[in-house]
Order: structure tokens, then sequence, then C-alpha cells
């Protein structure tokens, strides 16, 4: 399959993915407080930020395994490395739980299991071709999340309720993905596999990928456990539901760009064949970023308070601060595979963690300056630089 084809799959699995969540926002906004959504926000990034790295980011390299046999047993250590990591989950929400009087955080362990199979699986399903499974699992995931979180959110189920059908959605979405079966069958990877030769082989992954990916989602858990802690839950809640719509289109056009634009890139015959594949994706990115920019500076409280309700118009005011900083991200999330394909994955992870540092310390001022429509601002000055380097560089890449 081309990578337009591709792409055009998954985007249209991404926009009914997205557009379901989008249209139930404005009821889950309202059968949910600012608190209740600050609760399950701060449990469900810490899983999402665990989940990032669930497989130590072998799943990766599943696109760089030509022989079937290799993909399998490699696949077979992802999932022997997730069993190990919800089970370690296991302790650490138990703790979390009693420490911080926050039941929900009971549920992280099964919140991790699903969302790292969903993504593991993702790229056994996209390294086979099978892009219009991996298109219904986005549907499944995300507008199956929000069709339940809305049934939770009729029963009074409070955060459990947002928990619960976020993990069922991306439960179902790693069933959904979990195609073609290895050879040998699904039961065939508990057997006894040489997983060592690809461990060895692939080992930049878990030793530079895995920091840098969860560097990079680390940026979202910290910036809501100093909101907590700043203005407490209210606040994160308004910062999740404000970043959780305004990031939807990246997720929509960076997911489906990135994983059909990843294969693509590392069968390129040159670097100068994979450096015009990005520019000219970049390029397009950029063209569909500036507007929804401009759309934000302009009418970002009001539309909030329009379509979620008055108690949520301040969550409109920190869109309008956010507005650069979505726009910079929405061109570099479906970007980020690059290093990957390119073996740039150590200078990934040093610019990552120089990202990670302007984040919190542009948030950290922000809020201390100008609360949190000031935390907005701030992030949204400190990524411009941070962002600017990055596109800078792959432009130029040699």
């Amino acid at each position: 399959m081309s990578l337009t084809r591709a792409t055009l799959t998954l985007l249209a699995g991404s926009a009914l993915a997205q557009a379901i969540p989008l249209l139930l926002g404005p009821w889950i906004a309202r059968l949910y407080s600012p608190a209740e959504y600050g609760q399950f926000s701060l449990v469900w990034t810490v899983a999402t930020n665990i989940a990032v790295v669930g497989c130590a980011r072998y799943e990766f390299a599943l696109a760089l395994e030509r022989e079937s046999a290799g993909a399998a047993a490699l696949l077979a250590l992802c999932l022997r490395l997730l069993l190990a990591v919800t089970a370690a989950t296991v302790l650490v929400g138990g703790a979390w739980m009693l420490w911080a009087d926050l039941p929900v955080a009971a549920a992280l362990p099964l919140a991790v299991m699903a969302a790292a199979a969903s993504q593991a699986l993702g790229q056994w399903a996209a390294r086979a071709g099978e892009f219009a499974a991996l298109a219904w699992g986005r549907v499944v995931q995300w507008g199956g999340a929000a069709v339940a979180q809305v049934g939770f959110g009729l029963l009074q189920a409070g955060p459990w309720g947002l928990m619960g059908g976020a993990t069922l959605g991306a439960a179902a979405a790693a069933a959904l993905q979990a195609r073609p079966a290895p050879a040998g069958g699904w039961r065939g990877l508990l057997r006894e596999q040489p997983l060592r030769d690809v461990a060895t082989r692939h080992r930049d992954f878990p030793l530079l990928n895995t920091p840098h990916a969860f560097a990079g989602a680390l940026q979202d858990t910290l910036a809501l456990v100093i909101l907590t802690a700043w203005l407490g839950a209210p606040a994160a809640g308004v910062w999740a539901l404000a970043l959780r719509y305004l990031k939807a289109p990246a997720s929509l056009v960076g997911g489906s760009l990135s994983q059909a634009l990843y294969p693509r890139l590392t069968q390129a015959a040159s670097v100068a064949e994979g450096r015009a594949l990005v520019r000219r994706n970049l390029l397009l990115l950029a063209a569909l970023a500036v507007p929804l920019m401009l759309l934000l500076l302009a009418l970002g409280p009001w539309l909030f308070a329009t379509v979620f309700g008055p108690e949520w118009r301040e969550a409109g005011e920190l869109a309008r601060s956010l507005a650069p900083y979505v726009a910079l991200h929405f061109v570099a999330s479906p970007l980020s595979v690059v290093m990957m394909a390119w073996g740039a994955q150590a200078w990934g992870l040093k610019l990552a963690l120089v990202g990670q540092v302007m984040f919190v310390a542009g948030l950290a001022a922000g809020l201390h300056v100008g609360g949190l429509a000031g935390a907005g601002w701030g992030v949204s000055a400190a990524m411009l630089l941070y962002f600017g380097y990055f596109f800078w560089a792959l432009w130029t890449w040699e």
C-alpha cells in the first residue's frame, strides 16, 4: 500500500475516532466536574507515561525485522516485558492510592496494560500493512472510550467512569490490532523464543528511545502534578480538558502520518530522499497548523464556554495562551519518528531532555506570573525556541 493510501486509510479512521469524542465532549464535560476530570487525568496521564515505555520501545523495532520469525520473537519480548511492567505498577498503584487518598489510582495497572498493548499491537499491524485494522482500532480506542465514559457518567461513576471508559477503549483497540497472528499462533509466543538475539540487535531502542519517549510523556505528567500542587485538582482538570481537545488535531493527523511515514523513511534509498520526504510533510503540516492557531487566538474563550459550558471558560483562556504551542506540537508530533528511522536516537534523546526542562521552566514561570493562563503563555514561549531548532535541524539534516 502506498504512503498516500495508507495515510488516508488511517486518517479516515482517526477522523471518525476523533469526531466521536469531540461530539460527545460537551456531554462528558457536563457529566463530570473539573475536579473529577482532574483526578482521572492525573492517573491516566501517569498510566500512559508508563505505557509509552511498557515494552521498552522494542515494538518500534518491528518495522526493521524483515523475517517473520524475528518479528514474532520481538513481539514475544514486547509482551513479556509488558507483563513485568504491569506487575510492578500493581505496587505503584496501591501505594499511590493509600498515600494520596486517590482511590482511582487502583486502576493504574489495567490502564498501563491496555494502553501499552494497544501501542505494541498497533506497530505489529503496521508492519504487516494492516492499516484497516489500525484505523478501526483508533475508532474503538478513542470513540469507544468516549461512548463508555458517557455511559458511566450517566451512572454517576465519577473519576472511575472516565478511567474505565479510557481503559476499555484501549483494550478493545489492542484486540482489533492483533492481526495477523504470528507464525505459530498467539499461544506460540508463550513458548521458549530466541529473545536474546533480537533484544541485543535492537538494543538502541531500550537504551536510547525509552528514556526519550518517557521524557516526552513525562512533560504531561509533570504539568498535571505541578498544577494540582499549585492550584488544585479543578485547575488540573481545566488543563487536561483543554489539552485533550487542543491536541486532538495532532493525534488525528500526526498519528496517521507517522505510522505511514516511519516505514517509508526506513526504506528510503538515501538521506537526501528521506530529507525531501520530511521537508514536504513539514510544510504541509505547517500550512494546516497556522489557521488552527489563529482560530484559538481569536475565539478560544468563546468556543470553550459555548461548547463545554460556562464553568469551562477558563479552559478557553488557557487555549488562547497555548495556541502557539499547539500549532508547533501539531507539526512536530508526526515527525518524531524521523530520529528512529535515521538512527539519530542519541541526538533525539539529548534534545528531548532539553525540551522537557524548557517546558517545565516555562510552565512554572508562567504560573508564577499569571496563573493558569500565564502557564500557557510561558509554555508557548519556551517551546517556540525548542521546536524552532528541531525543525531547522530536520530541514538541514546531513
